[in-house]
C-alpha cells in the first residue's frame, strides 16, 4: 500500500469519526485535519503530462487563445486533474 492510499484511508477514517463527536470545536479540528490529509494526498498525485497538456490547451482555447498565460493554464489543468483523482468528499 502506498503513502497516498494510506493518507486517503486515514482521511476517510477521520471523516467518519466526526459524526460521533458532539463538541463542535473538535469536529471542526477533525474536518480541518481531514482536509490537510486530502491535500497531502493530492500533492502526491502526478497526472499524466499528456492529459495536462490536452486540458491546458482546452483552457487556453476557452479563454480566447491569449499569449503569455501558458503556465497559468498548465497549473490550472494540473490542479483540475489532481482534484478529479482525489475528490473533495471521501
Amino acid at each position: 500500500m502506498d503513502d497516498r492510499t494510506r493518507l486517503l484511508q486515514k482521511a476517510s477514517k477521520y471523516r467518519r469519526l466526526d459524526r460521533w463527536v458532539g463538541d463542535r470545536e473538535t469536529v471542526q479540528r477533525i474536518l480541518a485535519f481531514t482536509e490537510e490529509l486530502l491535500e497531502r494526498a493530492r500533492a502526491m498525485v502526478k497526472p499524466d503530462e499528456e492529459k495536462i497538456r490536452k486540458r491546458a490547451r482546452e483552457i487556453w482555447e476557452e479563454n480566447g487563445r491569449p499569449a503569455g498565460r501558458d503556465e497559468e493554464f498548465w497549473f490550472q489543468a494540473e490542479r483540475e486533474l489532481k482534484k478529479a483523482e482525489i475528490p473533495e468528499e471521501i
